[in-house]
């Protein structure tokens, strides 16, 4: 009988120290994924983390996708631009000059020559310079420069108005977009030309519409008869003229629709003193300064004409002739790093190093 209780006694003890046995087992395993998941949260915790955020990085795989199609077709964007250009100008030189010359009075003729070659001219020149001029970057090895914060891609200072770009994998300085037609960054440095490439562009394409319209209708009107019985009696030369009149009047007038809408857009920026980029940083800012009954201050703009002249670098009336109507290879004002007024501007602002 005793040895039958201290055997059911072991028993027990053991089927205890079992149970204790799983029960700290399973409250270790509970504790280590609590730790695991602490170590986990305490990596990825951001006190700016939202919903916006959540959704951008969701969608990191598209940009990375979406920036490097756009880092190699580049080069294709402007064969494209280069090709579909000369196309244009061939057939007005085949085509429209010499019909032009035939039908026009002299006086006539003598302005479309003149101002068919000074646009030609002014296209050629800024969108050479706009896909060839660097944008400007900070230096990363100096460490006195002026900085508002740390770019968290480069690791390096970053200046007011200074934006990464992640196509071109660096820092540029006054960053207002990275245009794939010119295969480079449009920023501190090549910002004007890239403006005067797509207003002389859209001017171009406004003008080589407009001169051919006539040509546009009899061309099209004779395109309708071609299915005609008995058929007319056109020849190669003939119908590809007609081709070619109705190519160029459709692509100069998309163009001019496009191109033209996109040049008003900057020139509203401009005269507000702003980027693609500071738009939408403004106008939250904005927004939140409404919210708590503030007003928001643009410290880079210097009134609507005084924006212009800094844009376009004319500090005296002249400038406007030689620096705007004729090819300028001229430096912006100042060196991107730093925001103060020009010395030649009529009512300057306070010197601002950044927002």
């Amino acid at each position: 009988m005793v040895g039958m209780r201290s055997s059911r006694r072991l028993f027990l003890r053991c089927l205890r120290l079992g149970h204790l046995r799983r029960f700290r087992f399973a409250t270790q395993l509970i504790n280590y994924i609590r730790y695991a998941r602490l170590c986990i949260v305490s990596l990825a915790y951001n006190s700016f983390t939202n919903s916006d955020v959540v959704i951008e990085s969701l969608f990191e795989p598209v940009y990375w996708l979406v920036d490097h199609v756009t880092r190699w077709f580049g080069i294709v964007f402007v064969a494209l631009v280069i090709v579909l250009t000369s196309s244009i100008v061939l057939i007005v030189y085949i085509c429209v000059l010499p019909l032009i010359i035939q039908t026009y009075s002299t006086p006539w003729i003598y302005w479309h020559v003149i101002y068919g070659h000074w646009n030609l001219i002014m296209i050629v020149f800024h969108y050479y310079k706009a896909i060839t001029t660097p944008p400007g970057y900070p230096s990363q090895m100096e460490t006195d420069i002026p900085s508002v914060s740390i770019c968290r891609k480069c690791i390096a200072h970053k200046p007011a108005r200074t934006h990464h770009c992640s196509i071109c994998s660096r820092c540029v300085l006054k960053m207002d977009h990275h245009c794939p037609w010119l295969n480079n960054c449009v920023g501190h440095y090549n910002h004007r030309y890239f403006f005067s490439f797509c207003l002389f562009m859209t001017m171009g394409c406004i003008y080589c519409s407009f001169s051919s319209r006539v040509m546009f209708r009899e061309a099209y009107s004779a395109i309708e008869t071609y299915n005609d019985t008995p058929p007319p009696t056109f020849t190669f030369r003939e119908r590809m003229f007609h081709k070619c009149i109705i190519y160029l009047w459709v692509l100069c007038s998309s163009v001019a629709l496009a191109l033209g809408a996109l040049t008003l857009w900057h020139a509203m920026l401009i005269t507000r003193g702003e980027t693609s980029i500071e738009r939408h940083i403004n106008k939250k800012e904005r927004k939140r300064l409404e919210s708590i009954g503030k007003v928001f201050y643009n410290p880079y703009s210097y009134g609507r004409s005084g924006n212009w002249k800094v844009f376009f670098g004319v500090e005296r009336k002249l400038h406007w002739v030689t620096r705007v109507a004729l090819p300028s290879s001229h430096l912006p004002f100042g060196n991107g790093l730093t925001w103060s007024a020009p010395s030649w501007l009529v009512n300057k602002q306070p010197s601002v190093l950044a927002i």
